[in-house]
This record gives C-alpha cells, structure tokens and sequence, in this order.
C-alpha cells in the first residue's frame, strides 16, 4: 500500500468555479497508484471543492447564480465582516458545500462518470492563491 501526499495552487479571478480535474489526474499518475483513493482538501474557509457538470459551462453558471440568491452578500442580519461583504458569505457558502472530496481510482484513473469535473468553488469576489492538498492511497 503507498500512501502519496502532493499539493497545488490554484490562482482564482474571483467567484467562480475553477477546473482542477487534470491537476488532480496529473498527481496521481506521478506517484503511480493503480488502485485506490485520491482525497483533494483545499486549506481554506472561504472557497470549497466540488464535484460538478464540466461538459456545460451553464451548469456552472447556474450554479453560481444560486448560491449568490441562497446566501446573499450585503445581508443586513450579518455581524462578521472584518474581510468585507463577501466575507461571511463566502464562509456559509463553503459551509453548505464541501472543502475535500474523495474519489475512487481504477487502474490509473478517477472513476469520474462521463460529464463529472472536480472543481474548486470560489466563494471571493477578489483574487486569491488557494492552496490544494491531495492524497493517494492505493497500490502500484
């Protein structure tokens, strides 16, 4: 059993979803587990890791235009702010979402089905450097 511990960056724009699918792949195939898991966190309390459509950009658009009507910025019922209106939201918003996912991987490869993408969610209107842990668990 190896156990296989890597990490990345991912320079966000903003809010929006950013594709790290073929960062993740590329991890795994350097350590050269067969079979087994990849768990990707991201380090962080305002962005999130998700498991999304990545055939459709409107999927993702969507979305996002959800999540900005469920927890909306500027709510005057908000008390935390010390980062600026996008500050608490963005911290509700990784709540409701994830901040590491697991998947299974099969000679080499995630077992993502046809129109799944992993993504990082960020939650910030500003730009961010997110830090990505993964690890793999498996055999060669």
């Amino acid at each position: 059993m190896r156990v296989h511990h890597d990490r990345f960056e991912v320079r966000t724009k903003g809010k929006g979803l950013y594709e790290i699918t073929d960062d993740l792949q590329s991890k795994i195939d350097r350590c050269g587990v067969q079979n087994g898991t990849v768990t990707v966190f991201v380090q962080h309390t305002s962005c999130s890791v998700l498991i999304m459509e990545n055939a459709d950009p409107t999927a993702r658009r969507d979305l996002e235009e959800f999540f900005d009507r469920l927890v909306p910025e500027d709510a005057d019922y908000f008390t935390h702010g010390s980062e600026g209106s996008d500050d608490m939201p963005s911290h509700i918003r990784m709540a409701l979402t994830r901040t590491s996912e697991t998947i299974p991987i099969v000679d080499g490869k995630m077992q993502l089905g046809t129109w799944q993408g992993i993504f990082l969610f960020e939650h910030r209107r500003a730009l961010h450097l997110r830090r990505v842990c993964v690890t793999v668990i498996g055999e060669m």
